[in-house]
């Protein structure tokens, strides 16, 4: 958790605010594929890639 402070604290100090959807789209694909792996969805979300 202090890490998720210490970057909000960066990106308000130096006006990096258009780093926040980079790094939510990130999380949300890295948590796509580590749900879907070894499941019966794995194969059709290979597909999108």
């Amino acid at each position: 958790m202090a890490f998720l402070t210490e970057l909000w604290r960066f990106m308000r100090v130096r006006k990096k605010y258009w780093l926040a959807p980079i790094l939510i789209v990130l999380a949300l694909f890295g948590g796509l594929i580590v749900l879907t792996q070894g499941s019966a969805v794995a194969p059709f979300i290979y597909t999108l890639f």
